[in-house]
This record gives C-alpha cells, structure tokens and sequence, in this order.
C-alpha cells in the first residue's frame, strides 16, 4: 500500500488535533502517511520531504503548524501539489496561524481549512482525490450523507426534549 495523501506537522503536539484527519482518511479507505518536521527547527528535511513527495507517490499534502505557522507555505513553495493548510490553536486563540497560513503570496497558495479544522481538511483531500477515482467518490458521498444522518438523528432527539415553554 502506497500513501497518496501526506500528513506533516510541526510538532507531534499537534496530533490530538491532526488524528481527525487521520480517521477521515482511514475511514474512506485512503492510504496516508503522518510526520512530524518543522519548517524552522528540521528545514533541510522539510525541503527533501516536499521535494520528493511527488515522486513517491503523494497527490495531496495536508500541512498542520500553530503559531509561526510556515510549514504549510514553505512545503508549498517546493512543490506543485495540492497544500491543505490547517492552523493549530496554540497561541493567540490559533489567529496568528491561521494568518500565517493563508495569507500566501501570489503563486504560492495554500487551501486552509478553519483553525483546529483537521477533518475538514481530511474530507477536502478526498474530494481531492475522488475526482479521479470514481470508487472514492462513492465513499465520499456516503460519507457526507451519513453528516446528515447524524444531523436528522439529532434533531429527532431534540424533539424529545422538554421545557414548559418549547412549542416543538
């Protein structure tokens, strides 16, 4: 099994975080790989890491980084792959990454998801990958109908909550 979708973060501190997309991606039957370099700490493995993920393999990168949040725009600087930046809450309630992350200057763009917003990240690179694959995109489909399953389920539920003044 070969990875086709590449989760890096800065730190392995990031991971209670970077697991969501994990779990999207193993949920839809997506092979991926998880590592942990740092754009300002480990640089020479950042810049190998990117300039080879092409060549192994790799379609999409998802990019994790919290406060001096560059990993996500120096690996895109190196490679002609789909970046998914996701901003880490760390400091500043996540807003210095999330700057940091999405504003890219011309030519270097990165997608960036919501701050914390990893799942979001993982259904983004299946949706991705699922243009070119029809099989995933069946289990992309099924995936995004069973979010509003859950949804109907809950507002059912909500039906049967009770106060002296709710009129549904």
């Amino acid at each position: 099994m070969q990875a086709t979708v590449s989760i890096i973060m800065g730190s392995t501190s990031d991971l209670p975080v970077m697991e969501k997309a994990a779990q999207v991606l193993n949920d839809l039957k997506i092979p991926f790989e998880i590592n942990a370099l740092s754009a300002h700490r480990t640089p020479q493995a950042v810049e190998k890491f990117a300039k080879g993920a092409e060549e192994r393999g790799i379609k999409v990168i998802i990019a994790a980084a919290g406060m001096a949040a560059h990993l996500p725009g120096v690996i895109a600087s190196m490679t002609k792959l789909p970046i998914i930046g996701v901003p880490i809450k760390a400091s500043l309630d996540g807003l210095d990454a999330l700057l940091a992350i999405v504003q890219m200057p011309p030519g270097i763009p990165v997608a960036t998801v919501g701050i914390n917003g990893a799942q979001n990240a993982g259904i983004l690179a299946a949706q991705m990958l699922s243009l070119a694959d029809r099989e995933l995109a069946e289990r992309v489909a099924g995936f995004k109908e069973n979010l509003k399953d859950k949804i109907e389920k809950a507002n059912k539920e909500l039906s049967q909550v009770k106060y002296e003044f709710k009129t549904n």
